[in-house]
């Protein structure tokens, strides 16, 4: 009965210790993931301003080579066409 008895008080405490330590776990995973979620968007919003920085260079480089050409275009004499 003795026995009974020890083993009925323990494992409600080792039920216990094993959910503190869930939650601990648990809290854990969430912190890291919390942490990997936030620097993924900040490599995403880099990565998208450096893109469109990138595209708005070109673009403005194209339109100033179009203009650039437009400007200097001339007709050719008779004898070259």
């Amino acid at each position: 009965m003795i026995i009974s008895l020890t083993k009925l008080f323990a494992l409600p405490i080792i039920f216990s210790t094993g959910l503190v330590s869930c939650a601990e776990f648990k809290e854990a995973g969430r912190t890291i993931g919390h942490t990997a979620r936030n620097v993924t968007r900040e490599i995403g919003h880099g990565t998208r301003d450096a893109a469109r920085e990138i595209g708005h260079g070109t673009k403005r480089v194209v339109n100033s080579i179009g203009q650039e050409t437009s400007d200097s275009t001339q007709p050719l004499p008779d004898d070259e066409q």
